[in-house]
């Protein structure tokens, strides 16, 4: 790779190049070895397995029994999947290395200028390099022997930065391993969501497929009672229409005899009209003695006996609720 030096050396290239270099957990550079994560962004291996400890604390050590674990980016929340190597299992970035080491010779072998370490603001030519206990700011040692800060207990400042540095590592695992936990519950409500709509339409189906077995009952019933109505009613009609034949057959065979009677009337013949008045007569009295034809019993006609309440059926539906 080809470099420019008058571009590398540029401060604000320098200062974008070092924002890149930085890691997302630590919020320092990059310290090596740095692995590369499926989702192509990096961290330190010990953040890394800072995180990977938090999110899997289950998990003992390298070569444990514990298959593999997983924890997630926190640069983009993706899912990493690991073995039973844990951390240990993923690829170092050699590139992001190298440039490191490039990066870091280009700073050693720049002077050092002033502005870049902060300086104390009461004495302007002393450099920040003392940390103030008691009041916890940092200083500079001007201000512990003459100043402000003269009463004070003070630390060196790169133990107090080490410490908090550590502290505030440790708050950024709680926090990544919180983040898991919350993104596992919200799986697990997304799953509950999911698993109540499906028990839902489940639940919608049964219900529907035994209301349609009940419609088939009523149905299947229905057809039997209206079955029974119609036979009741063709024995009846049946029977009616029959009494109706013969009683037509009485009245036809009446109305011949009337005739004839009549007809006997009209002869004017003593002698004619004995000779068959008497047989006329005694056919006519034989006729309304046998004409005594069946008749309908009063409210033959009457269908009430096929009636069916069904006012309790109809409270027992409106009564049905779920068990």
């Amino acid at each position: 790779m080809d470099y420019q030096p008058g571009i590398i050396r540029d401060g604000s290239a320098m200062e974008n190049l070092e924002r890149q270099l930085i890691c997302p957990i630590c919020l320092e550079m990059f310290t090596k070895p740095v692995v590369i994560l499926p989702c192509q962004h990096n961290l330190c291996r010990k953040c890394a397995n800072d995180i990977f400890q938090a999110a899997n604390p289950y998990w003992q050590s390298r070569g444990s029994v514990i298959s593999g674990g997983r924890f997630r980016c926190p640069s983009c929340r993706h899912e990493v999947l690991l073995d039973r190597h844990g951390v240990y299992g993923l690829q170092r970035n050699l590139l992001v290395e190298n440039i490191i080491d490039i990066y870091k010779q280009e700073c050693s072998s720049r002077p050092m200028q002033k502005g870049e370490h902060p300086m104390c603001k009461e004495h302007e030519d002393e450099r920040i390099n003392i940390y103030c206990v008691t009041c916890e700011v940092p200083t500079c040692s001007m201000c512990k022997v003459f100043g402000a800060h003269k009463d004070c207990e003070v630390a060196p400042l790169q133990s107090v930065f080490q410490g908090q540095k550590s502290e505030l590592n440790n708050c950024i695992s709680m926090l990544v391993a919180g983040n898991d936990r919350i993104q596992t519950i919200i799986s697990q409500l997304e799953d509950s969501q999911r698993s109540t709509e499906e028990n839902s339409q489940a639940a919608e189906r049964e219900l529907c497929e035994r209301f349609s077995a009940l419609e088939a009952v009523l149905e299947e019933k229905k057809s039997e009672l209206l079955r029974r109505i119609a036979k009741e009613r063709e024995d009846k009609t049946g029977f009616v229409q029959a009494l109706v034949h013969k009683y037509k057959e009485q009245l036809e065979k009446s109305s011949r005899l009337v005739e004839t009677a009549i007809q006997a009337m009209e002869e004017t013949g003593g002698a004619a009209f004995l000779m068959n008045a008497k047989q006329l007569i005694k056919t006519i009295v034989e006729a309304s003695k046998g004409g005594r034809l069946e008749k309908i019993e009063q409210g033959f006609e009457n269908m009430d006996g096929f009636s069916v309440n069904l006012d309790h059926i109809a409270d027992a539906v409106r009564t049905l609720d779920f068990e």
